[in-house]
């Protein structure tokens, strides 16, 4: 029985605080580079005890088996502009050796039936407590910005119609979900188009032919 819900959390919050002073330091790695980055921001948080118990409750989750089957406790969202970013991100993650994957989903090229598209990354993190140290679960969504606003207005609605949407309202999401997806793509085709437009262009070509300083 777990008798202090903010000492079993506790660990949680530390590798969320962690996670996101690293992920948010993979921007400024790019910026000092004068790159671009695929991370825009990142957020993270630790899921609310009503909210833990109540997916307890529907996952049939036992408190013996909570840290090992529920991944979401520790939760951590990277921001990015363009879809191809999302994969750049992932990469960079597959790369680092202060953490390990466990498990990946590609609900981007695999959307859920509702529509939903992000990419889902589980990983283990060890913080370091008095005691020792202990392995978290996290999860690690990657999204672009458009996938976020659709999925931001069908949580608040999950809480509305608790999951239970009206037919014609779960087709009016599946459509805004599919044109928020063809936004991104078009934006990247147009960021391709300006990118191939820039390398060729005589400005561009002197550039690349300069001699480096």
């Amino acid at each position: 029985m777990i008798e202090n819900w903010d000492q079993f959390l506790l660990p949680y919050q530390q590798a969320v605080s962690e996670l996101k002073v690293k992920l948010r330091g993979m921007r400024k790695q790019f910026e000092n580079r004068n790159q671009r980055s695929p991370i825009e921001f990142v957020t993270g948080r630790v899921k609310p005890v009503p909210s833990i118990k109540e997916k307890m409750t529907r996952r049939h989750v036992t408190e013996e088996r909570l840290e090992q089957d529920m991944q979401d406790i520790a939760g951590l969202r990277i921001m990015c502009q363009f879809v191809e970013d999302i994969y750049q991100v992932v990469d960079l993650l597959r790369k680092r050796t202060d953490l390990t994957i466990l498990e990946e989903r590609d609900y981007i090229h695999n959307e859920k039936p509702s529509g939903y598209r992000s990419y889902h990354i589980v990983v283990e993190y060890p913080v370091q407590l008095v005691t020792g140290e202990k392995k978290i679960l996290a999860e690690i969504q990657v999204r672009t910005l458009a996938m976020n606003f659709w999925a931001t207005i069908e949580h608040s609605l999950n809480y509305k119609y608790q999951g239970a949407f009206p037919d014609d309202l779960s087709r009016r999401l599946q459509r805004a979900a599919e044109a928020a997806f063809k936004l991104d793509t078009e934006m990247s085709e147009i960021r391709e188009e300006i990118q191939e437009a820039q390398h060729y262009s005589p400005q561009g070509q002197a550039e690349k032919n300069s001699p480096q300083k």
